[in-house]
């Protein structure tokens, strides 16, 4: 069964329509970072010219409107995932082959696995397919190849990367559990995706000024609280939390994730983390998204072998 979904994907026009605008966005990123190099734009702070390779990831030319290709992922990768998964369940129910298929000695939960497995493994392949395409351009372009951490730390960006798009797989399924309409379950995706990409934002700078402490009688506790609070809100977005990871694993100068006081600041070294530290320092918001991750695969899981099942006449 894995092995038919995956034909069906790579077979469909929608599937072959996302990779190519991808694979441009891939190029335009790179050709922007090239650019920004060219250019003399990269910065001497926190990365520093040791991790440049990692700079490919993250950069991006001030004269061309072109984002990184960090920001291209975090922007089109939970398209991919909608796409391959809005239809997963009710396409089959639409057509009538639903019923015919777990008429035949094959398991609910191996139907529902089986849809899963094989678009997660799509997306891996073109995540990292991405990925290395990108290092090969850098290694072109610099003229010498990543150190064993930058490749490390490439390696985990790219698999935080199969996780956050297999976040919204999930959730398209679910929807397309819950909805008889590939349409309807593609709008909700769609819909859950907007908000939490640009709405989400709003919102929070909203309570942030309804919030905000009085700045004539400044209270560094009150202050403290009132950051912490905000930090908490944004980090309940899977939006958030994969731009956290992701900056952390492609810039080891980020030392910190959260508001600091003036007594952790003195002493502090600036000096680049290494692989392990940064690892540590965004478990929370990786432990984070493999949940979210986990509890859409689960209530899909769940209603899919509650809901009724019949052949259609």
């Amino acid at each position: 069964m894995v092995k038919k979904e995956i034909g069906d994907h790579i077979r469909s026009w929608r599937f072959g329509i996302l990779i190519g605008i991808i694979i441009l966005a891939c190029v335009g990123s790179i050709y922007s970072a090239v650019t920004a190099i060219r250019d003399g734009t990269l910065d001497k702070t926190g990365n520093g010219e040791s991790f440049l390779f990692l700079r490919m990831f993250t950069l991006t030319s001030s004269s061309l409107a072109v984002p990184s290709f960090a920001t291209f992922l975090s922007w089109l990768g939970p398209l991919l995932g909608i796409a391959l998964g809005f239809d997963a369940v009710n396409s089959e129910r639409n057509k009538g082959t639903l019923g015919r298929l777990l008429s035949q000695p094959i398991y609910r939960d191996d139907f529902i696995i089986a849809k899963f497995i094989s678009s997660l493994f799509l997306i891996f392949i073109v995540v990292f397919s991405l990925g290395f395409l990108v290092m090969g351009l850098s290694l072109l372009t610099i003229g010498y190849p990543p150190s064993p951490e930058e490749f490390c730390r490439i390696v985990l960006f790219l698999v935080i990367a199969v996780i956050y798009i297999g976040f919204w797989l999930n959730l398209s399924i679910l929807f397309s559990i819950r909805f008889r309409q590939a349409a309807t379950s593609a709008l909700s995706s769609i819909a859950v995706w907007l908000f939490f990409t640009i709405f989400y934002g709003m919102i929070i700078g909203m309570i942030n000024s309804a919030t905000a402490v009085s700045s004539t009688q400044p209270d560094p506790a009150a202050q403290l609280r009132q950051m912490n609070l905000i930090l908490t809100l944004n980090r309940l977005s899977p939006t958030e939390l994969f731009s956290e990871t992701i900056t952390t694993m492609l810039s080891p100068g980020i030392r910190t994730l959260g508001p600091l006081t003036m007594d952790q600041l003195v002493g502090a070294i600036a000096s680049p983390l290494p692989l392990g530290q940064s690892v540590i320092l965004v478990w929370p918001q990786l432990t984070g998204l493999i949940a979210a991750t986990i509890i859409c695969f689960g209530i899909s899981y769940a209603l899919f072998m509650r809901q009724e099942i019949r052949a259609r006449a």
